[in-house]
């Protein structure tokens, strides 16, 4: 049995309570993001943590899953795109002031690793890459990375800021290239073109990372739950 935490504040940021789970006692923390308006107990539900039982039990990784706010910010058709950017921002904020202190007190690193499948990708991926300072490996399962899609034709400077495959060309804080970066993907991944298109994003910057491409799967948590342990396993 892995040991677990939840956790519910007052998050200034998002002017409203939040929760959180937290998966073992000691070790490198991982911030593991939802999939597209996924829950904070999402990645339990579909056993990923369980993936991981093994190294969150021996003190490896400590693993924090924090609640997602997508329906109020990308995935809201019911405010105008400029908002729904706006409203990440503070998610944003939220992770980087309230949750990534905690966990970085919690544990005693000064990094964090980010992960997520699916839509969490995004949200591993655009958090690296936006506080490369703070992370020390970005692993990313069936990531989809760019999210203009979800605006309408709507395009600002706070898109930009948040559309890694825009921003990262023009990025050259030398913190990325310390990162450890692995793009997983497979063969039928609805999302393995995103993959392939920020790969050559960070092979043309010199930036080093693993484009894992996994054969015979789908876009799914049953190959999700073979690359998380993979990953976790090379630490």
């Amino acid at each position: 049995m892995v040991k677990e935490e939840h956790k519910k504040w007052y998050s200034p940021n998002l002017s409203g309570e939040i929760d959180m789970l937290i998966f073992g006692h000691s070790g490198i923390p991982i911030l593991l993001f939802p999939t597209s308006m996924g829950r904070y107990f999402e990645n339990k539900d579909f056993r990923l943590i369980d993936s991981v039982e093994g190294f969150v039990n021996e003190g490896k990784i400590k693993i924090y899953c924090p609640d997602g706010v997508d329906k109020l910010s990308w995935y809201n058709k019911s405010i105008h795109p400029a908002d729904r950017v706006k409203n990440h921002i503070w998610y944003d904020k939220y992770l980087l002031e309230e949750v990534a202190p905690l966990a970085r007190h919690e544990t005693g690193h000064n990094k964090i690793i980010t992960a997520g499948c699916s839509f969490g990708g995004y949200h591993a991926a655009n958090f690296a890459f936006r506080h490369p300072w703070l992370v020390s490996h970005m692993f990313s399962m069936s990531g989809a990375f760019d999210i203009s899609g979800q605006l309408d034709g709507f395009y600002n400077d706070d898109v930009y800021f948040n559309n890694p495959v825009d921003y990262l060309l023009n990025n050259s804080n030398p913190e990325l290239h310390y990162m450890k970066i692995v793009l997983g993907t497979t063969d039928r991944d609805m999302c393995r073109p995103d993959n392939e298109r920020l790969s050559g994003i960070l092979r043309q910057k010199g930036i080093d990372h693993w484009l894992d491409i996994r054969q015979n799967a789908d876009h799914d948590w049953p190959i999700w739950r073979e690359m998380f342990p993979n990953y976790i396993a090379q630490l």
